[in-house]
């Protein structure tokens, strides 16, 4: 029997704004515990909170960017469920009136295109930090207690770990090129819940939900909902049913865990905040954001492939982080294989940005020298992927790299013809296998090629002259 999971997905941005949602305390991200707190963010009797004006303009730029429609008069509301790392034990946020609604969201598939909606952007406060001593007692750091948030909650239209990653990276992205939100997923700037049924193939029902809370890496996301589809299908098959439930993801198990029943929104008991004002965004105010809205990813894909002529799918990875975006831009204009750029940005840069959310290490200039060197067939992608290691650790240009660690591809033919001797001597199988039709064995002697040369062997010359030798 055939089962579809059904995703949607929660995502809390922190904004970085300098001061909180409601008081004037900084929100640096790892200062000593407690040590960003005044009256307003600890809850201390007859302390008021004030709304942060850039915190809404930061929302609004987002639900503009995310095509959703604006609310003009609304309001902030008290979520009582009890916080334990909130000194108020409650949290602001919105209910009905959030600042946006409405929206969607472009993503690539295999399929092609695909439109994601977007419920509602709205604005609330961070919780604090809970520290679980190995004692058995419980630290609370309450710095993050009022930092601001936008949640961005989307329709459940998601049917693989593979959409879910896509919109997860695209969204990132939109909040990276609108400067609300450093993004950073390892300070917990960009972080997401997964909601998630399974129902067979066909059925317009949805099956009960469960919701993964807080992942802020794009592998667990991707390994939480496999692993969660996974288990509610096996306990569906089982006869079981599936319990509407919160539940943590342990990435080191690979597994998930109940925390608690999950709740609904009645459950929540909304208010509307009595010491807050409602907030009124005018049709002027709404056009003038709109009007100052930066380029978006969206308009970089429709320029990498309208004037670059790159494929849909390149242009789709290179604005994954603004980074990168901004990075290729630039470059390429001083290259004229983009193709070629874009492969290696793809290829060799964006895994360092992924994997560290650092700046790269290597200029937009000695970038667009290293593809004019890889296009004219001077240097081999070996060869431009280990200078592209080195650059990090010398202040050396590319040429100079090249030189001083003996770089330079092998291309006389008579060296390249005495080492090929050498590996079908030692390798008779592979002439055998080319001789019997087997194509692979090309690849064999190639890469044994490449070892013996440290990667400078031309392939193209070593090619010609193993089959020339085999005949």
């Amino acid at each position: 029997m055939s089962y579809e999971c059904v995703i949607g997905l929660e995502v809390h941005v922190e904004l970085n704004t300098k001061s909180k949602i409601f008081c004037g305390c900084p929100t640096t991200f790892g200062s000593a515990p407690n040590t960003q707190v005044c009256p307003v963010c600890l809850g201390l009797p007859g302390a008021l909170p004030v709304l942060n004006k850039e915190v809404v303009e930061s929302a609004l730029k987002a639900g503009l960017a995310l095509n959703c429609a604006i609310t003009e008069d609304g309001k902030q509301d008290r979520k009582n469920y009890f916080y334990p790392d909130l000194p108020k034990a409650y949290q602001i946020s919105q209910s009905e009136k959030p600042i946006a609604f409405g929206g969607h969201l472009s993503i690539q598939t295999e399929e092609g295109a695909k439109l994601i909606g977007i419920t509602r952007v709205h604005i609330e406060e961070d919780a604090g930090k809970l520290v679980h001593e190995v004692s058995g007692g419980t630290l609370i750091d309450y710095n993050r207690g009022g930092v601001p948030l936008i949640e961005i909650v989307s329709e459940p239209d998601m049917r693989s770990a593979a959409e879910a990653k896509a919109y997860l990276q695209k969204l990132r992205a939109t909040m990276q090129f609108l400067g609300i939100s450093s993004c950073k997923m390892n300070e917990g700037a960009f972080r997401c819940d997964v909601n998630l049924s399974v129902r067979k193939v066909g059925s317009e029902q949805l099956g009960t939900r469960t919701e993964m809370k807080n992942l802020n890496s794009f592998a667990y996301v991707v390994k939480a909902i496999e692993s969660e589809m996974k288990r509610q299908i096996e306990v569906i098959e089982a006869g079981g049913q599936i319990k509407q439930e919160t539940r943590r993801w342990d990435p080191a198990k690979g597994q998930s865990f109940a925390m608690r029943s999950k709740e609904d929104a009645h459950d929540y008991r909304y208010f509307p905040d009595p010491d807050l004002m409602p907030i009124l965004l005018s049709k002027e105010k709404i056009a003038d954001a709109k009007a100052s809205l930066p380029k978006l990813p969206a308009d970089y894909i429709h320029s990498f492939i309208d004037q670059d002529q790159l494929r849909v799918d390149m242009a789709e990875q290179l604005v994954k982080d603004k980074l990168i975006a901004e990075f290729y831009e630039k470059t390429a204009q001083m290259v004229t294989d983009k193709e070629t750029l874009a492969n290696l940005i793809i290829g060799e840069l964006m895994k360092t940005v992924e994997e560290t959310e650092e700046s790269l290490k290597v200029s937009e200039k000695e970038m667009a020298v290293l593809v004019d060197l890889l296009a004219e067939d001077k240097i081999n992608l070996s060869i431009a992927k280990k200078v592209l290691s080195m650059i990090p650790n010398t202040e050396a240009s590319v040429m100079a790299i090249i030189d001083q660690h003996d770089l330079w591809p092998i291309t006389d033919v008579a060296t390249l013809t005495q080492l090929a001797d050498e590996i079908i001597e030692q390798m008779p199988q592979v002439v055998s296998d080319y001789k019997a039709g087997k194509t692979k064995a090309l690849g064999a002697f190639i890469g044994q090629m490449m070892r013996k040369t440290s990667g400078k062997a031309d392939p193209t010359i070593c090619e010609a002259i193993f089959k020339e030798i085999v005949g």
